[in-house]
Order: C-alpha cells, then structure tokens, then sequence
C-alpha cells in the first residue's frame, strides 16, 4: 500500500497542516454498516448472553423447585439445585468451546459470511427452546437452550473478528477490528438493562427475556445479506477476482478499492501452494511459533487478569459505599456502561496511539489498580473514604481494562497471522480463550474463600508480566499489512537463532 492511500485512510486525529484543529475521518458508510451488521449476530450475542443470565437467577431457582416438586412430590435438595443451575450457566462455556473448534473450518468452507449467517440457526434453536421451558414444566430445555447459545458465541466470536479484519483497509483495520470488543460491551451492558425490572426483569417475564436472544439473530439476518463476503477470502480463498473486486468497490468506493486489492494479490502470490492450515499444524510450524505464542498468552491473560474478580466484588464495594441493595442493579449497569464507552474510546484512539502503547498501558494500569483495589479493601472499615476509594477503583480497573486488553486482543490474533493460518488462530486463540474461561469460573471461587482480597496479588502477577512480554516481544502492528507483520516476526526469529538478539523493538509509535 503506497504512503497516500494510508494517508487517505487515514482515521484518527491528525493536525491539519494550514490550521490547528484536529479533525476525525471514520470508514465510509458501507464499510461501518456490514461490520456492524456482522457485529449485531456475533461478538453482540456472547455479551448479552453472558450478562442476561444474572437477572432471573431466583426465578429461575423457584421455577426449578417447582418443577421438581410437581415431579417428585417434595423439594428439590439445596445441593441439587445449585448443581443444576450451575450447570445452565457454565455449560454456556462448554458450548463455547465446541463453537469456536468448528469455527474456524466451517469459516473456509462456508466463507466468513456464510459463516456469520448460518450461525443464526444455533441461537434462533437456543431462544425457542428457552422460551418453551416455562410453560412446558422442562428446566432441562433451559440446560440445551444454554449450550446451543454457547456454541453460537463460540462461532461469532471465531469468525466475526476474522471478517472484520479481512474487509478493513489496512489503515482502518484497528478501528474496524474494535467492533469485536464494543459489541461484547453493548450486548453485557443491553443484558443489563434488559433485565432491570422496569423492563423485563420481572418474575413473569423471564421466559421472555432469555428468549430475546434471538432479536439480534434476525436483525443479522435481515441485515447482512446486503454487504459482501470477505475479498481476501474471495480472491485467495475461492480465487474469484471479479467477486473481489466487487466487494472491495462496494466496501471502500470506487477510487480507493485499487491499493487493497494490490496488498490482496500480493499476499494470494506469497501463498501459492499453501493451503489452510489445521489448527495442529500451527504448532509444528516454526514461521509462526511467537505469533502463536503470543495469542495463547494474549487470550489466557484477558481471562486471568483479574476482571472477573473485580466484577465479583461489585456488589460487596456498592454496598459498602452506601448504595442501598435496590439500587446496586443500576450502578452495576453503570460499570457495563463503563467498560462500553471505554471500547468505544479505545475505537478511537487505536490509529492514532497503536496496539502495543494501549495494550502495555491498559495492563500498567490494571497492575496499579490490583494494589490500590488489595489495599483499599484491607482498610475498608479504618475510614469513610476507603468504601469510596474501593469503587473509584472498580471503574479504574474496567477502563483500563478497556481501553487496552479488551480491546486490542482479538485484533493482534487477526494482524499477526497470514489467510491460510489466520482460522487455524483463531480457533486456537478461542479455544484458550474458552477453556480460561472456564477454568477462572471454577476455580475464582476457591481463591477467593483462600486469599480474600489478595488475590489479586495474584491477578498483579498476571497483567505485570503480560505487560512485559508485549513491551519486549511484540511489535507494533499500526499501519502495516499482513505481510509487512509476518516478515517483521520471521526477521526476530532469525536473529534470536542467530544469536544476536532476542527483542524485538516496535516500530515508532
């Protein structure tokens, strides 16, 4: 890509050279409407997903007993109950995993597209289901209509960043790739909402709100069917030129479509001969083992670095800090609200500052959070201030949090892999990503009861560690074609194998 079509593209915040205003330039109408409409289908539906379960948590416990009772004639044990509704959420992971271990394939054989819209069956099934247990007396419908959700996000949150990244110009890709993350917070902050009782979150009506999964489903597949498949899966994929140049033509306008489709056919004639690559296959290939060292990193860490505990702790800091128990709800809508605007944020500044400096930066600053946050909880009751100073710390830590390692993640496992192994990543990246997820929901409670507020002396472990890795290791990927990554990666490890180095420095910020 030449130096004027960057310039061209040019998105963020940039001085203009006859005056002192800084003016923002976004990606054309077309290309922001299909990423959002790939976005409302994927990444959208794992975060109301994993948000709307709160809500009805009693309701659905009351209709469990009942429901045992009119089966058995007697309560349902305490121990029983909490196995099964354990057992509705956590096997939302379970279904995630196997969504994102098909992902990938079903991404090359059906197209990304194709992918995105096939997917809406899973989650149309899942809502039916949902919706049927209440009045067909079935709880188990409820353990089916989780894990085909499951599967579903699983799928959306494969395959959706793949598309993104792969119909952005290569100036806008960081903007474009944030829809990933600012979807997952628009749909836990819409899960939020939705379950606030002056809307759905009444007994009567939770059926419903589980079965609203489904809106979402259907705006994707009114909406999508009217933007194109992926050009790069497209030209080097299926080798149809005409198809790609028509998708490019209607993603980026007739005058700039010719640089991207230029950076396309030199990517397809550095990869002839080679086919999509097994997730398997990536571990044996040597070209790529810091790049796939660096996503098992990036994705284990967005699920151990201690935003799952800070969203535990929550309620415990609201009401400490006065917040009466009928209230916390709306505060707890405030903190998605946060982390929301912070991705949005994060969308903005991405061109501008780059993915090493936020990434780096957002985890420093969870670092710093995870001592203000132990110490502030240790002196809790010493002071007034410190219940007040413990939530300052709350929203501290989901701004930096998102602003960096929410955000910028899912775009790294786009930009640091070439097409024939990108889905081969991603379904490695989700499959990490998944399995973390589990692991830190079963285990998170243990070391709580353990630590208390020390663990997250444990989560400071984990973020000043990535931090590290990221500032030595990983280059900056602003600007540069998937190509252009790839060589800067090949080049460091011929170094470190030759001995005369082992950093690789990022390229001027």
């Amino acid at each position: 890509m030449t130096k004027e079509s960057v310039d061209e593209y040019q998105p963020l915040l940039f001085k203009a050279e006859k005056d002192s205003k800084w003016t923002i330039k976004f990606p054309n109408k077309s290309l922001l409407l299909a990423a959002c409409a790939a976005c409302i289908g994927g990444t959208f539906q794992y975060g109301y997903n994993i948000s709307i379960i709160n809500a009805p948590t009693t309701y659905v416990h009351n209709f469990i007993n009942q429901t045992w009772k009119e089966r058995y004639q007697k309560d349902i044990s305490e121990d029983v109950l909490t196995l099964l509704w354990s057992t509705i959420v956590s096997i939302f992971t379970l279904g995630g995993l196997i969504g994102v271990s098909i992902g990938g394939a079903l991404s090359v054989r059906l197209g990304r597209k194709g992918t995105l819209l096939t997917n809406n069956i899973f989650v149309l099934v899942a809502a039916l289901l949902m919706g049927l247990s209440y009045p067909t007396g079935l709880f188990e419908l409820l353990i089916i209509g989780r894990f085909i959700t499951g599967i579903n996000a699983g799928i959306g949150i494969c395959v959706q960043p793949l598309y993104l990244g792969e119909i952005a110009p290569t100036a806008l890709r960081g903007m474009t790739g944030m829809g990933t993350s600012v979807f997952i917070t628009i749909g836990i902050l819409s899960g939020q909402v939705m379950g606030l009782t002056e809307l759905l979150g009444r007994e009567e009506h939770w059926p419903i709100l589980l079965s609203t999964t489904c809106v979402p489903a259907f705006l994707q597949l009114l909406i999508l069917p009217f933007f194109p498949e992926s050009p790069r899966y497209l030209l080097i994929d299926k080798g149809d030129e005409e198809g790609c140049k028509k998708a490019l033509k209607q993603l980026h306008g007739m005058a700039r479509y010719d640089s991207e489709q230029e950076d396309i056919e030199n990517e397809r004639n550095n990869l002839v001969g080679f086919k999509p690559k097994k997730p398997w296959e990536l571990f044996t290939d040597r070209s790529v083992r810091l790049q796939l060292l660096t996503i098992i990193l990036l994705n284990t860490a967005q699920q151990l670095n201690g935003i799952n505990a800070i969203y535990f702790y929550t309620d415990y800091v609201f009401r400490q800090a006065g917040i009466p128990d009928d209230k916390i709800p709306y505060a707890t809508v405030g903190t998605g609200a946060c982390e929301c605007l912070t991705a949005l944020t994060c969308g903005l500044l991405i061109e501008s500052l780059g993915r090493k400096v936020l990434i780096t930066g957002g985890y420093m600053l969870m670092s710093i959070c995870c001592i203000l946050f132990t110490l502030t909880i240790t002196f809790q009751n010493a002071s007034p201030v410190f219940p007040y100073l413990s939530m300052a710390c709350v929203f501290a830590f989901i701004l930096s949090f998102g602003l960096g390692p929410g955000g910028v993640t899912n775009i790294l496992t786009t930009e640091l892999f070439t097409q024939t192994s990108r889905p081969a990543a991603y379904m490695i990246a989700g499959s990490v990503n998944w399995l973390s997820f589990f692991f830190i929901s079963m285990v998170f409670p243990f070391i709580v009861i353990g630590l208390k507020q020390y663990c997250f002396l444990v989560f400071l472990a984990v973020c000043a560690l990535v931090a590290t890795y990221i500032f030595l290791i990983v280059p900056e990927t602003k600007n540069k074609t998937f190509l252009e990554i790839q060589n800067v990666f090949q080049s460091t490890d011929k170094r470190s194998a030759d001995g005369t180095g082992t950093t690789l420095l990022a390229t001027s910020l």
